[in-house]
């Protein structure tokens, strides 16, 4: 499994490193939000599904981010980029501890996920086009479950400090990430890939996408702005303004456009599985089992260390099984461990389910950075998987709303909507991985 590793050098493990580091403290400052939700529901006299509201808007504007990086990625390179979107999402972190009402709060988090949107897709394009071919089922893996490390970050950050720094000083803690600006830095080189492409062609004029920088961030501010936040009028703008929007953005990559929709569903089917398992957790287990934080905590840290084990098993697994045969061997994996899951009422028996759940949902993950990446043109990869991995997002965006109301609809009972969640959509990340072509191996040009 681990072979592939030793034709790995010190410029090939910087590549990789700043693409886990970026994601694993992007998703840190993501994570950060899901665990205080009742917290700053109580400060603001809000529900819960109000406040759900910020993290949805969150997903919604990272497709306008990442064709944004992603463009700039291709005419700049993959190094410089990352750095500037780094610096951006850790400021607007830090600025979400300032905000003075529920509304500043959504606003600022629906710009921290445009900043957020770019690093997924050249953080991982940087480390894929850096490293040896037959590193990248194992590389990808780890790539993908930085997701799972920051998760686990956020949970072990909120057991240690925030009955005595509050969710305001949660905040100020998701400053850290600007650091990892000095060591890319300092320390990475520029995509070979990228170098070698950007000789023969620059890709769009930077006056052009610095106009489809503006146009973007504004579609992608615009249901914040126009509903003030409301729940029901955000997610009705987000579907109507923002997902016919940004799936028109996939005309920048219309020669391949079969495939961009193609993927775009698949990736809002693995959306809604990770987002379905993962945001609601905490909540379903301070709410629903009254668990106080130093336990909600170590239960979240330890479903993240099953994701951090099945997205690089199976990522490493998918270089012999087949990227499609390890998605759908995952998938079918999560269908069995739902009762587990959702409905154990032991600790033992909740603490395994939540761990295992987690193996199998970011196992499947673990495989997608090198799936996309290999089914990308060639002179796009900065901005293609990346958008079409957001805009997944954005579809899937309002999950997270719908799951909390449905449960508040039943008294309080997160454990159905997670559970009815989780199932429908193994199903459907599994029939969908059916339907698409693999070019596992694909050589990086």
């Amino acid at each position: 499994m681990f072979e592939s590793l030793k034709e790995m050098d010190r410029r090939h493990w910087s590549a990789a490193a700043a693409g886990f580091l970026g994601w694993s403290l992007d998703a840190f400052d993501f994570f950060l939000m899901v665990f205080m939700f009742t917290a700053i529901a109580r400060e603001f006299h809000a529900q819960v599904a109000q406040v759900a509201v910020a993290s949805a808007v969150t997903l919604a504007a990272r497709p306008f981010g990442a064709l944004f990086f992603g463009l700039l990625a291709d005419r700049f390179g993959r190094r410089p980029v990352l750095i500037v979107d780094v610096l951006a999402f850790s400021i607007l972190e830090l600025a979400s501890a300032f905000s003075p009402n529920l509304t500043t709060l959504i606003v600022l988090r629906a710009m921290f996920g445009f900043a957020m949107g770019g690093e997924w897709g050249v953080g991982a394009s940087l480390a894929l086009e850096s490293i040896p071919a037959k590193a990248r089922g194992l590389i990808s893996g780890l790539l993908q479950e930085g997701y799972a490390v920051g998760y686990l970050l956020a949970s072990l950050v909120f057991f240690l400090l925030f009955e005595k720094i509050g969710w305001r000083g949660m905040f100020v803690v998701g400053l850290a990430p600007a650091l990892l600006a000095g060591f890319i830095s300092l320390s990475v080189h520029e995509s070979p890939a990228f170098e070698a492409q950007h000789a023969a062609a620059s890709g769009a004029g930077a006056a052009r996408i610095w106009l489809i920088g503006l146009g973007a961030f504004a579609v992608a501010m615009a249901p914040v702005l126009i509903s003030g936040g409301r729940p029901g009028a955000t997610l009705t703008l987000i579907y109507a303004l923002d997902v016919p929007v940004a799936l028109a953005g996939l005309w920048f990559f219309r020669r391949h456009w079969r495939l961009g929709l193609y993927l775009v569903g698949l990736m809002t089917c693995f959306n809604l599985l990770s987002h379905g398992t993962q945001d609601l957790y905490p909540t379903f287990l301070t709410h629903q089992h009254h668990f106080a934080p130093g336990l909600v905590g170590p239960l979240t840290a330890l479903g993240n260390l099953g994701a951090l084990v099945g997205g690089v098993t199976v990522g490493a697994v998918s270089e012999r099984l087949g990227r499609r045969r390890a998605i759908l061997a995952a998938a079918a994996g999560a269908l069995l461990v739902i009762p587990l899951w959702a409905y154990s009422q032991n600790l033992a028996l909740l603490a395994l389910g939540g761990f295992l759940m987690q193996v199998m949902v970011q196992g499947a993950w673990g495989v997608i950075p090198a799936h996309l990446n290999e089914l990308a043109p060639a002179t796009e990869r900065g901005a293609f998987p990346g958008y079409v991995y957001q805009l997944g997002n954005l579809i899937a965006s309002g999950l997270i709303v719908w799951q909390a109301r449905f449960a508040e609809s039943r008294g309080g009972d997160y454990a159905l909507a997670m559970a009815l969640t989780a199932g429908v959509v193994a199903v459907l990340v599994a029939a969908a991985t059916l339907l698409g072509p693999e070019r596992r191996g694909a050589a990086f040009a």
